[in-house]
């Protein structure tokens, strides 16, 4: 079996990852690839958004199967491509995809479908975004509404930071065509969930929830990111919730497409906000999300191959089930110097020997090569490439460090004193993942008292202030 990887960050090291233990017998390759992925596939040197040149080297070696990572060559129309020569792809077509490249059709979708979301209305011109600004006052949020890389929502406290990211949108184009439409939406009180669900066009089979933390300051502080940490289970997820989400926002939305034209095949990403009222959409995306699928595919115990193969070749889902750990997953995201405003890159990365082998060694995990040891610490490679034999910075999230234990609070501690010992001039990341989960768990006299929520992280803080200098 030959098998495609389009993308090269954290989220497509770890597709490779799990899908290499699916089918350790394929042949995989990815595009680029970054420095973790050399060992598990065959780097092809094509740009992920060159949809002629995927499609026709997909076709003249007969792959089995494209997976595409990435928003933008699904917005740009790979999976249409690549269904015109005959290939097998995992990806929605582009008129599907647009539930994430145009934040205001999907606000037109979910009008229309009767899933809840926020209030709000969409904008072209800048004085209707001021006069609404100021008509409705803050807390709110403004939302490019084209793809801008999880950095074009911007939640803002006032009044005056509203106005000015309306105005870096919609007149400096700080977003470029993207923000050349904005959304301007109710905030929503609540803590967020992460939904990932694969769909035939009419079913979703939905996946276990995660919690992704965007904010780059500890305790949910600071400008947005890709998302600098996430855990799964969720324990707000309860069999009652997951139920409502998959009545009331997951069937109805693939119907609202299929109704469009635009049958859903692929992965169809929640976004939630679990209101007093309920879960309520923040926003939809097209595919797995970053960092949440380096936990939830560590904990999936089952195949996500033969599902995908399923959709992929245009048959149902009906039948099929997904298997999970009965574990806990938490990773810590290692940023560069500047993120999310900037990276820099080329910078040396240290990355120490554990007893018997290396962090995040080929196979991906410490235990065992088949990612089943209940205490796997697992590195997943994002902003990285190999120069000159030295592993150096090449994005503004670096690495994702993965560790899965039978509790929450073990996970947290290995993940975290992991990313403590990962050396690299700059580093940042957030000692406090998983902390609202962690304070709940204390609550409930599940894990000891002061070793949870902002509790754990000020002693995170503590140990980090001890670590050895960066490597430069």
């Amino acid at each position: 079996m030959k098998i495609l990887i389009v993308g090269n960050g954290g989220r497509e090291h770890a597709l490779l990852w799990k899908l290499r233990l699916d089918a350790p017998d394929a042949e995989f390759w990815i595009t680029r690839g970054n420095g973790g992925t050399g060992g598990l596939a065959r780097k092809l040197p094509l740009d992920p958004t060159d949809a002629p040149a995927i499609a026709a080297w997909a076709a003249d070696r007969s792959a089995d199967l494209v997976v595409v990572g990435p928003e933008g060559p699904l917005a740009a129309g790979l999976a249409d491509a690549l269904e015109a020569r005959g290939v097998a792809a995992f990806g929605p077509t582009a008129a599907a995809a647009r539930i994430e490249s145009s934040k205001a059709y999907a606000k037109r979708l979910l009008r229309r479908a009767g899933v809840p979301t926020a209030r709000h209305v969409t904008v072209r011109a800048l004085e209707d975004a001021l006069a609404h600004i100021r008509e409705h006052g803050a807390p709110i949020v403004v939302k490019a509404s084209g793809l801008a890389a999880g950095k074009g929502a911007v939640v803002c406290e006032t009044v005056a930071e509203a106005e000015q990211a309306a105005r870096a949108m919609l007149a400096e184009h700080a977003f470029g065509e993207a923000g050349a439409e904005v959304v301007l939406e109710e905030f929503m009180e609540g803590e967020e969930l992460s939904v990932f669900a694969l769909a035939d066009g009419e079913r979703a089979l939905a996946m276990l929830p995660a919690q992704d933390h965007k904010r780059i300051g500890e305790g949910d502080t600071g400008p947005n990111t890709g998302g600098m940490g996430a855990y799964a289970p969720v324990s707000l997820a309860t069999d009652a919730l997951r139920r409502r989400v998959d009545e009331e926002i997951l069937a109805p939305t693939l119907a609202a497409l299929a109704d469009d034209g635009a049958p859903f095949r692929g992965l169809l990403y929640a976004g939630l906000m679990l209101t007093p009222e309920g879960p309520k959409v923040v926003e939809f995306n097209c595919r797995f999300g970053d960092p949440e699928t380096q936990v939830v595919l560590p904990l999936l115990s089952g195949q996500l191959l033969e599902p995908m193969l399923e959709v992929a070749r245009g048959g149902s889902l009906a039948g099929h089930e997904l298997a999970w750990r009965p574990d806990s997953a938490l990773t810590t995201v290692l940023a560069s110097r500047g993120y999310p405003a900037s990276s820099e890159k080329g910078v040396p990365i240290s990355i120490p020997a554990e007893p018997g082998r290396t962090v995040g060694s080929e196979d991906g995990a410490e235990g065992g090569d088949d990612g089943s040891d209940a205490r796997a610490l697992i590195l997943f490679h994002a902003g990285t490439r190999v120069e000159d034999g030295v592993l150096v910075t090449a994005g503004g999230r670096v690495l994702a460090v993965t560790a899965v234990a039978p509790t929450l609070a073990e996970a947290a501690r290995r993940s975290r004193a992991a990313a403590g010992r990962i050396a690299f001039d700059g580093k940042q990341y957030r000692a406090d993942i998983g902390w609202r989960e962690l304070a709940r768990q204390a609550e409930a006299g599940r894990v000891e008292a002061g070793t949870a929520g902002r509790g754990e992280a000020e002693a995170a803080h503590a140990a980090r202030a001890a670590e050895p200098p960066a490597s430069s």
